[in-house]
């Protein structure tokens, strides 16, 4: 009796040490059994705050996420600073969210030059810097930078498919660059100058640069007119993209206008230009556009503007910016989803590099996909025309090549 009722004993008291096991929690700084804080940086001041839109759309998501349960029972603590897309002062607000605040991860900073003013410090600090609000391929290095992870396609592959369309449709283009003087404007200029190859230096026959502190850019548009081109590739950030597509329309120039994609937005640049003036700017998406009247029955379309009206009813849902960090935040949320109780650092970028979904509101065919080598989460944009109303999709898509 003694021998069954020992062996009994050490068979309950076996279960009883394997249950902690199966049921473990792992937790960094930011995390705990009731909540998830994550942070941000965005341009809510300064010559780039028509891109504030971008934190303010994320923080009314995890409101919604927050009123519908969390994630897993835990609420998101949402802290987002603003730097004024002043580099400087974004490694300043990335130290009070790590140091002080001590969020888990940081997600969504705005800006190629913002980014790049964190990188080294987030790595050093071995802290999550997830999904840069950035196309500057750099955002995409795991094996240097395994702690960051950008999120949208790569800029320079948006650059390259805008040129392979000029020498496409006009191969004797003479071509007029304007271009913020950043990280942002030269990683486009270097995707730009790649994709047309030796003919970079005969087509370009004006390639002007503006600082993002500057009042106007009225110079360097009647320079690029004067310079005979009969294309202009607008390479800056909404106020100064509104700016010049306005003042082309004012000098009688008229030019094949193509339009980075970081500035798209109907709400954000072409009303600020005149959307008459905007008629033919060509860009290019990898996302939805709320107004597409071929969308309006669609289940995200709809979706979307239910959650507009409810969580962020001042922000105007044609904003292009809105849809992108509507669409980026969503990524960040179904990760935490995937990390479940394991919320240490080290497996947030583990599931971040393990992501094969689809979220409301991408484009159709758009899909974010990674690995541990692969850190570029989307790859494909369709090309699309301003018809004064709204963009049309034309030609193929394309698929970036890394």
């Amino acid at each position: 009796m003694d021998f069954v009722r020992r062996h009994a004993l050490l068979a309950i008291l076996g279960v009883a040490l394997a249950l902690p096991a199966v049921a473990q929690k792992r937790y960094d700084s930011g995390a705990s059994d009731t909540e998830i804080k994550i942070g941000n940086i965005g341009p809510y001041s300064g010559p780039a705050s028509a891109w504030s839109t971008f934190g303010k759309v994320a923080e009314a998501y995890i409101n919604k996420v927050n009123a519908e349960g969390g994630i897993h029972g835990r609420k998101v603590k949402f802290i987002t600073l603003d730097d004024g897309y002043n580099p400087a002062k974004t490694l300043e607000q990335a130290r009070r969210l790590v140091e002080e605040d001590q969020v888990l991860a940081i997600w969504g900073v705005l800006g190629s030059s913002p980014n790049l003013g964190i990188q080294k410090y987030m790595n050093a600090k071995k802290v999550p810097q997830l999904f840069a609000a950035s196309g500057a391929t750099r955002f995409g290095d795991p094996k240097n930078f395994p702690w960051t992870m950008g999120w949208q396609p790569s800029y320079q592959q948006e650059a390259r498919m805008y040129a392979q369309h000029i020498m496409q449709t006009n191969p004797n283009a003479k071509i007029a660059v304007l271009m913020q003087n950043d990280d942002f404007g030269k990683d486009y200029y270097k995707g730009f100058v790649d994709g047309l190859g030796d003919k970079a230096k005969t087509m370009i026959v004006k390639h002007s640069t503006f600082e993002i502190t500057d009042a106007t850019i009225d110079s360097q548009i009647f320079e690029a007119k004067a310079s005979g081109a009969d294309v202009f590739f607008n390479i800056a950030s909404p106020k100064f993209a509104a700016q010049a597509i306005k003042k082309i329309a004012e000098i009688g120039w008229k030019p094949t206008q193509y339009l980075v994609a970081t500035s798209q937005s109907i709400a954000g640049t072409l009303k600020q230009a005149g959307l008459e003036n905007a008629i033919g700017v060509i860009t290019a998406t990898w996302q939805r556009e709320p107004s597409d009247p071929s969308a309006q029955d669609s289940k995200d379309i709809k979706d979307f503007f239910a959650f507009m009206k409810q969580y962020y009813p001042s922000g105007d849902p044609n904003d292009s910016v809105i849809v992108t960090g509507y669409c980026s935040i969503q990524t960040l949320v179904e990760v935490l989803k995937q990390a479940g109780d394991n919320l240490t650092r080290e497996n947030l970028m583990k599931q971040a590099a393990n992501m094969n979904m689809t979220v409301p509101m991408l484009y159709p065919g758009v899909k974010i996909t990674t690995s541990a080598e692969d850190f570029h989460p989307i790859k494909k944009v369709q090309m699309l025309r301003f018809n004064g109303t709204r963009y049309e999709p034309f030609g193929l898509s394309a698929t970036a090549s890394r």
